[in-house]
């Protein structure tokens, strides 16, 4: 299965409501390599494409733009949900505490609001990816292409 299949995917487990009035925020943890920034914003891209939302990126440490300035970016849209999608694949200190925290939602419930254009915007931290079918498939590829 191929990150365009994943994306779509994405698109149907997290969000099943109208889809325009609902941002996804991408989130990748930052680093130095310019790579990593680059990977963030390509998957950016192709979500973007099954979802009739807006998109955006935003990172923990290091690249920019930052969360507070990824969630200010949806400002103009008439949001009225966030979706924030850790690019992250199991639950550790950044996704349990340090990106709910930068995001300004409730550790536990993963949810909160804030107030944007004059308007209440609900912001709801999705879970990281996890073990799913499709990303065992791509291990496997990964794997195959490794003997190549």
């Amino acid at each position: 299965m191929d990150l365009i299949a994943l994306t779509r995917y994405l698109r149907i487990v997290i969000l099943v409501l109208p889809m325009n009035d609902v941002g996804i925020l991408v989130l990748g943890h930052g680093s130095s390599l310019p790579y990593n920034q680059e990977l963030v914003e390509s998957l950016a891209k192709m979500i973007s494409k099954s979802h009739s939302g807006p998109v955006r990126t935003a990172y923990l440490n290091m690249n920019q733009p930052d969360i507070p300035a990824g969630l200010r970016s949806f400002e103009g849209t008439r949001v009225k949900r966030i979706v924030a999608l850790p690019l992250f694949l199991a639950h550790g200190v950044h996704t349990r505490e340090d990106i709910p925290r930068e995001l300004g939602v409730d550790l536990q419930k993963r949810k909160g609001v804030m107030k944007m254009d004059g308007q209440d915007v609900e912001i709801i931290c999705a879970e990281p990816l996890g073990v799913d079918e499709c990303i065992a498939a791509l291990a496997s590829r990964r794997a195959e292409e490794a003997l190549r």
